[in-house]
């Protein structure tokens, strides 16, 4: 067995050089050591963030450390089409192909709020990465090697996908139930999408990944104990049951460059119930891996979105 299969590090991603890579909620966290590693292995990094200014700080941090640095901003805000839209249009404009499309940014919200009908929770986490990835996949499928890595999260094993109640109004809405849902979605698509991308004869794949316990100011949007958790004083206590957002980043990483990955794999640490540790592929739920939910997931997605995937069937 080789170095990476037993611990793959930070260490085992390679030049980059000559690629360009499209991180979502890059500015702190997960996203942001996934765009800075990439950044200095010489990829081109664009850092796809619902607040500009947030993401100019991050450049101006990685540019610290990486002063050659090609990173490029554009500002996304997952819960609104009309911005996924201009995002999706400029890094078209100014990008002749994408090699990496990691859907990183994610939120738990605290208050059932509906965004045209659909809780937000869903809207940011699942309707918005879809229509991202869908208005972006040309460009994907014109790089030699494209890789759409979708986070998802160890917590999808408890979801419960109920695409006739978006709204919530025949159930009690529970904010991680709510997120549970949301990234049990995040594999389906996943899968379902490598399925369509076999079928139509593409040479790009689509992977999923979950950075397990993550130190990280995820917790802010989400009212409650978390935001309470996600607090600096309490994130250094619980310091050493976590990874750091830099560890968190490494399952993410792997997904998108390792070149043993495969579509349709999903990836997260190698610790006690995937918590904590080095990235290692992993084996989602089963309901995550149900291709008719899967291809009802997406019917409903190309229906809340209006976005239809450039996949037509080889032969």
């Amino acid at each position: 067995m080789t170095r990476s299969t037993l611990r793959w590090t930070s260490a085992d991603v390679t030049d980059q050089r000559g690629r360009t890579a499209v991180v979502t909620g890059a500015n702190s966290g997960i996203g942001f050591e996934t765009a800075r590693i990439l950044a200095e292995r010489g990829a081109r990094v664009v850092l796809a963030c619902r607040s500009l200014d947030k993401a100019t700080v991050a450049c101006d941090t990685i540019r610290a450390t990486v002063p050659d640095a090609d990173i490029h901003t554009v500002t996304l805000d997952l819960a609104s089409a009309e911005s996924v839209r201009e995002a999706a249009s400029a890094i078209r404009a100014e990008f002749d192909r994408i090699d990496l499309l990691i859907n990183n940014a994610g939120a738990a919200f605290g208050a059932l709020t509906l965004i045209d009908g659909t809780e937000r929770t869903f809207v940011t986490n699942q309707l918005g990465p879809f229509a991202f990835t869908g208005l972006l996949l040309q460009h994907v499928l014109a790089a030699p090697a494209g890789r759409v890595v979708t986070v998802s999260s160890g917590g999808h094993e408890t979801g419960r996908l109920d695409l006739d109640d978006l709204a919530y109004a025949h159930r009690r809405y529970r904010r991680w139930s709510a997120y549970a849902q949301s990234k049990l979605a995040n594999l389906l698509f996943t899968f379902e999408l490598q399925r369509r991308l076999t079928a139509a004869g593409e040479r790009a794949v689509a992977v999923a990944a979950h950075p397990g316990a993550a130190s990280t100011e995820f917790g802010r949007n989400s009212g409650g104990l978390m935001r309470i958790v996600s607090a600096p004083p309490l994130r250094r206590l619980l310091a050493p049951f976590a990874n750091t957002a830099a560890e968190g980043a490494l399952a993410s990483l792997r997904a998108a460059v390792d070149p043993d990955v495969h579509g349709g794999e999903f990836y997260g640490p190698d610790g006690f119930h995937g918590v904590k540790g080095l990235p290692q592929r992993v084996q989602p739920a089963a309901i995550a891996q149900d291709a008719a939910a899967g291809a009802l997931l997406w019917e409903k997605c190309e229906q809340l979105t209006d976005v239809r995937y450039p996949l037509a069937l080889s032969g």
